[in-house]
């Protein structure tokens, strides 16, 4: 086990990029499946959840190449509808391409997801919705089938505002015949960030920021270039550190499209 020595009583002074959102990232790389194209994501934080996403999207016969925190996907070639075990053990997010996958062949297998540290926390929220968009599954102690004739529009009311059920639940609607509701969605600023993303391929899905997201199903999309919303958690981090030790930090966001030079040292 590493161990740091942290040597105090200094000011915290200069100025520092934050990186891209995990939580924006990763739903945003499921997303990609939804439709064959061409992503060029940026500000992707060079972190293993992100390297297993990508290796999801390789293992269901998409193109996955990073370049520092710039990422490109071709997704064109996808074919296949399961999930390799030992990624969805890997981490907890792999469970957002099972809506992606639905969106894209109407059926899909995986096993239960893994990589949280904060205990077990089920899907049944995803399943309720899925259900109500015309999802048949079965699921087993390893294995969960899932399989739908077609997909087609509701009202879905969340119990509680789920953030991977409203993730996972708005890429399955973009592939339903009418438009899906979702009440009682999770207003995380992630979930903004994937409706941006979906939004700049051709989406169309009302009402991000708020508890009722309405989602046209059956919208042609397309590849996209899209950069990632700094995380909030990491700019709250070195705020906090600056404010503890009365120091003065700038902080910028990272990962603008290439020749939006306005916005390339926009601060937070």
């Amino acid at each position: 086990m590493g161990a740091y020595q942290i040597i105090g009583g200094r000011a915290l002074e200069g100025a520092v990029e934050i990186h891209g959102a995990k939580n924006s990232a990763l739903p945003i790389l499921a997303a990609t499946l939804v439709s064959g194209g061409q992503y060029t994501i940026y500000n992707c934080p060079e972190i293993s959840d992100v390297d297993t996403a990508l290796d999801i999207l390789r293992a269901l016969g998409c193109t996955a190449e990073r370049d520092g925190a710039r990422v490109c996907v071709d997704t064109s070639a996808a074919e296949n509808r399961e999930i390799p075990q030992e990624l969805m053990k890997k981490m907890r997010a792999a469970i957002l391409f099972l809506g992606a996958l639905l969106a894209r062949f109407g059926n899909a297998r995986v096993s239960a997801p893994g990589g949280c540290v904060l205990g077990e926390r089920p899907i049944d929220l995803h399943l309720l919705g899925l259900r109500l968009m015309g999802v048949e599954y079965e699921y087993d102690a390893e294995t969960l089938r899932c399989r739908a004739n077609a997909l087609h529009g509701c009202t879905v009311a969340l119990p509680f505002p789920s953030v991977g059920a409203t993730e996972n639940l708005i890429l399955a609607a973009l592939a339903c015949d009418g438009e899906v509701t979702l009440c009682n969605a999770a207003r995380e600023p992630e979930i903004g960030d994937l409706i941006g993303f979906l939004h700049a391929c051709g989406a169309k899905i009302d009402g991000a920021g708020s508890s009722v997201l309405h989602i046209g199903g059956s919208e042609p999309l397309h590849g996209a270039r899209y950069a990632v919303m700094p995380d909030r958690m990491e700019a709250a981090t070195y705020l906090a550190a600056a404010a503890a030790t009365r120091g003065r930090l700038v902080l910028h966001r990272r990962g603008v499209l290439p020749g939006d030079a306005s916005r390339k040292r926009q601060q937070l």
